[in-house]
């Protein structure tokens, strides 16, 4: 393994835009390679530029979390570039249509719930899986999944979204599965809420910045080899399941 390269290199699913483009630069900033993982090619670029502007060491990798095919070709795209991943943080996920009673449990669409699934739980398992032989090479791999309290079946906030805070739940649900099949690994895995952060999902009308949403990520990605396992924190600490 000596010709693989001793900086560290981030994925982040998303990473375009909003909260996932400011955890790739708060990764950039402490001192990782950043991979900024988007399917729009044109958005892709101009992210990598502005984060090659700010002196984040960063490239593009075209990835759709929808596709198995574009999956594959990320993970062989990471091996040929950096050789292992150390950070995989999933942050690329869809609120589903709202049109109507698209979202109401009592007249759910279940195409929505299908589509919302298929980005934010489906493709959470699909990056990770392809990825996690090239996050075993890793000293201190960590993998960081983007929830929200809105999948918390204790606090049950936000508006009634019956497609997409279930698949905040199932993700977290998921994350725990993965840190249990991990336990006795050196890869970490843990899921995040950033808060009501001021995004295209929230019609930017919300209190929080990008880069305070983006923190409890960075927290999560930077964890010490005691770290905590399986949870599900936010900047104030644990989230209720």
């Amino acid at each position: 393994m000596g010709g693989v390269n001793d900086t560290k290199t981030a994925l982040v699913t998303g990473a375009n835009k909003g909260i996932g483009f400011a955890i790739a630069q708060g990764l950039g900033a402490v001192g990782f390679t950043v991979a900024v993982g988007a399917r729009d090619d044109t958005r892709r670029k101009e992210a990598v530029e502005r984060l090659l502007a700010a002196g984040v060491d960063a490239f593009g990798v075209a990835l759709d979390v929808t596709s198995g095919e574009s999956v594959t070709a990320a993970a062989a795209h990471l091996e040929q570039t950096a050789g292992r991943l150390d950070v995989l943080v999933n942050n690329a996920g869809i609120s589903g249509r709202m049109d109507g009673d698209a979202q109401d449990p009592t007249t759910l669409d279940l195409e929505v719930v299908r589509t919302v699934l298929d980005t934010n739980v489906f493709g959470v398992v699909r990056v990770t899986n392809a990825m996690l032989p090239l996050l075993r090479r890793a000293a201190s791999p960590r993998i960081v999944n983007m929830s929200s309290n809105m999948g918390s079946l204790t606090l049950r906030t936000g508006p009634i979204m019956a497609a997409y805070a279930p698949s905040k739940s199932m993700l977290n649900s998921v994350t725990a599965q993965y840190a249990r099949r991990l336990a006795d690994t050196n890869v970490i895995v843990n899921a995040a809420c950033p808060g009501y952060v001021a995004t295209d999902f929230t019609g930017f009308n919300a209190p929080r910045t990008a880069e305070e949403g983006a923190a409890i990520a960075i927290r999560l990605a930077t964890l010490p080899d005691d770290g905590p396992r399986g949870g599900f924190f936010d900047d104030e600490g644990v989230v209720p399941w």
